[in-house]
């Protein structure tokens, strides 16, 4: 698989201040990478770097292969960004805008353009500035969806949109990841990069904490377990790596360590069962506990 975007040991400060200290990770081809980390945590800047706009203060930093920042242009022509708040010229209409932005990309995919205005439900004859802040996000969306790149940048694209608009856009996204299109997802939304993404990286303080499947990350929390049986509840109780143990006549919901699953698994195998559920830790419940941890 082709490496499309390649960050090793990224360091960037502002004068005394380091805002990225240590930032590795790669974007494969046709994978979407879920960026996620709480306010301030350096996925902004990050994005910065990637799209030339920032210099890096260490580290190395590339784009199909070519530096982020002395190629800048050359990468620039392959690829479609969208900001959290997309800023618009308030004098000109939201089909003028977006029109002008794919010209200066070099053109539309065939009936793209028509049919995501529809789709987002915009109004492109109005002036921007009598637009919310949901409706710029959907100028900048359909402007950079609209064309065909190889590589799509997207930094909170969702801020601003109701939850219909959501689903539109993830819509997009998986059809772009079926193309066989790359995507870098900043999100944080994270039922949303939960949907879409191949793999997640975490970030926090300017260092990348913790990367990989959401397979390959639910060692970070419990599973959740509803049960109903006949059998004897206090062994259930008494396992090792059960928690949160609470019980309703013959209902038991609990949650338990990953590691421990299988020997729940054999013990239940030896009762009748009624009912039996696991469930495994969603991305927002990783990236809790991930925290709560690294704050103990």
């Amino acid at each position: 698989m082709d490496t499309v975007i390649k960050i090793d040991k990224l360091q960037k400060k502002f004068g005394k201040f380091e805002a990225l200290k240590d930032v590795s990770f790669e974007v494969k081809k046709g994978e979407v990478v879920g960026f996620i980390g709480p306010n301030g945590a350096g996925k902004s800047t990050t994005i910065r770097v990637l799209l030339g706009i920032l210099k890096r203060s260490g580290g190395s930093v590339e784009v199909f292969g070519k530096d982020a920042w002395d190629d800048e242009i050359e990468i620039h022509k392959r690829l479609s960004y969208v900001p959290g708040d997309v800023a618009l010229w308030g004098n000109m209409t939201g089909g003028e805008i977006i029109d002008l932005f794919i010209k200066l990309h070099g053109g539309a995919k065939r009936n793209k353009r028509d049919e995501l205005i529809k789709k987002f439900e915009l109004d492109p004859k109005k002036k921007a500035k009598n637009y919310s802040k949901g409706n710029r996000q959907k100028v900048g969306l359909i402007a950079a969806l609209s064309v065909d790149s190889d590589l799509y940048i997207l930094d909170e694209p969702t801020s601003g949109l109701d939850p219909l608009m959501e689903a539109v856009f993830q819509e997009e996204i998986e059809q772009l990841k079926n193309e066989g299109k790359s995507i870098l997802l900043s999100s944080h939304i994270l039922s949303e990069v939960e949907r879409l993404a191949d793999r997640v990286v975490i970030i926090r303080e300017g260092v990348v904490v913790e990367q990989g499947t959401l397979d390959e990350m639910r060692h970070l929390t419990r599973s959740n377990v509803i049960l109903q049986t006949t059998g004897d509840l206090s062994v259930f109780k008494n396992m090792t790596g059960v928690y949160d143990f609470q019980q309703k006549g013959k209902e038991l919901s609990f949650s338990i360590d990953h590691e421990h699953i299988n020997d729940l698994l054999k013990v239940a195998a030896t009762m009748p069962m009624d009912k039996f559920e696991i469930v495994p830790p969603t991305l927002e419940a990783l990236f809790i506990t991930h925290y709560e941890n690294d704050e103990a």
